[in-house]
């Protein structure tokens, strides 16, 4: 195992879901399984014993979802650079914001295709966020409509210099650093800077969190 294998840990109550994500997992020479989870509490173990880099989770499993699971590591002391994306079988889920919330650096169906499943592993563990298209940020932005409060929101942006919030604003629609920066007529490095500083001021894990803030505050809009 080379030094850039990414280190994987399946959370899925389903033997036979996990047995399919293993197969494929196993062909690639940049990916390896460290760890198998059937519960949510398992999941929690398993990640404190492996230390992965990205956790598949499951979001309806016994005893502990899949939710609150990533809650439990998204604050686990040593496992900060641990990224979990989160696998759901309907796109009306509710829970995904959710788990957003908790800590979860992205979502993808459970139905996806064997390349964009190994793109989202790579997207994840390389620490930007991923959130698949399919599901969309409407779905983001239908369960923070109704949390936004305009004072809340001035509160929590007030931190921000006025380019970081449109940095942030960004961020929320889906680009890159290197699509911020051509908006904004930045260059990559200092898009990233900007990104980098709007995490910090707003104490976030990484990029995911920066899009629920976004669309939380009404700085993003569908």
């Amino acid at each position: 195992m080379n030094a850039a294998t990414i280190r994987v840990l399946l959370a899925d109550d389903e033997g036979l879901v996990r047995s399919g994500f293993r197969v494929l997992l196993d062909l690639e020479d940049d990916i390896t399984v460290v760890g198998e989870a059937t519960t949510g509490a398992e999941a929690i173990e398993q990640a404190r014993a492996t230390r992965p880099d990205v956790v598949l989770m499951d979001i309806r499993m016994p005893k502990l979802d899949g939710i609150q699971a990533t809650a439990h590591i998204a604050r686990t002391h040593g496992l900060e650079r641990t990224r979990i994306l989160i696998l759901t079988t309907y796109d009306t889920d509710a829970n995904v914001f959710e788990a957003l919330q908790a800590g979860a650096s992205g979502f993808l169906l459970k139905d996806a295709g064997p390349a964009e499943l190994l793109h989202a592993i790579r997207v994840i563990a390389a620490g930007d966020a991923l959130l698949a298209p399919r599901i969309t940020r409407r779905l983001i932005s239908q369960f923070t409509a109704q949390q936004t409060a305009t004072q809340a929101a001035e509160e929590t942006l007030a931190v921000l210099t006025q380019r970081e919030r449109e940095v942030l604003a960004l961020v929320g629609q889906g680009m890159s650093n290197a699509e911020i920066g051509t908006a904004l007529h930045l260059s990559p490095a200092t898009a990233r800077t900007h990104v980098g500083n709007a995490m910090r001021k707003l104490g976030t894990r990484d990029r995911a969190q920066l899009v629920v803030i976004a669309y939380r505050t009404g700085l993003t809009r569908p």
